[in-house]
């Protein structure tokens, strides 16, 4: 069964990691998938040809989503193209981590700008389409982090724990039009940039997950797949831990 079957979704920050598992599992569903990626030109093509293989329209976009007009942009052009915009996924992101006494105030600030700003923008971006197509489903990428904070990592937690109220208040603000509005905060998700942690730096964390298991971007991808399809039509405003019991 299909649970996306003709849907079309924006997926920001796709080429690789959780967003790449997400676009992927999109396209098994039957979602029409339009991604952005912000420097490989070849593994967005790459990509492109992957997820068409499963008989959908996908198509990437080099675009960056902490940039207001480039955002706009992205919308339109992907309206002019898809026809239509059913799903937004905030999943672009990155970390600069250090303890406050030595992160600077660029640091900062370009964490709250990639990981923050950019989902006003994109939500800004989509907000017209939604409207007038009644309907819509927006999912933001937080992390358990924004839900327990973590030492050396407070510009990524203030962003993540950010993305959590700005997911509360556009829920309230239009769900009315039917346009809904969640969060999913993935744990400890396994993917190329945790293959850089140590062996034993992967078994610690592991061993503190009740499931003893790291998540595979599959594991958030299914999140989304149920955030985006019509069987959560009645669930908006919500965060959802992919954690595998981290944070209980």
């Amino acid at each position: 069964m299909k649970l996306l079957e003709g849907k079309t979704a924006i997926i920001t920050g796709a080429s690789r990691g959780i967003g790449r598992g997400i676009a992927l599992v999109f396209a098994q569903h039957g979602a029409n998938v339009a991604f952005t990626y912000s420097a490989s030109a070849e593994a967005a093509k790459a990509l492109e040809e992957e997820l068409a293989a499963y008989g959908i329209t996908a198509k990437g976009y080099q675009s960056n989503a902490a940039d207001f007009n480039e955002a706009q942009k992205l919308a339109e052009d992907v309206l002019a193209t898809f026809g239509a915009i059913d799903i937004l996924i905030n999943n672009a992101g990155i970390t600069k981590d250090n303890l406050l006494l030595r992160i600077s105030e660029e640091d900062f600030d370009k964490v709250i700008e990639v990981n923050l700003k950019s989902v006003f923008n994109m939500t800004k971006a989509v907000q017209k389409t939604m409207l007038k197509q009644r309907k819509g489903s927006i999912i933001n990428m937080s992390s358990v982090v924004g839900l327990s904070g973590n030492a050396g990592q407070s510009n990524y937690a203030a962003s993540k724990a950010g993305m959590i109220g700005f997911t509360k208040s556009i829920a309230l603000e239009l769900g009315s039009r039917n346009i809904r509005c969640n969060a999913i905060a993935p744990g400890f998700i396994e993917t190329e940039m945790t293959e850089k942690l140590s062996e034993e730096v992967v078994k610690g964390w592991r061993e503190n997950i009740p499931l003893k298991r790291g998540g595979s971007p599959e594991d958030v991808a299914n999140a989304c797949v149920f955030l985006a399809s019509d069987m959560s039509a009645y669930i908006t405003g919500q965060t959802l831990s992919v954690d595998g019991g981290m944070h209980t």
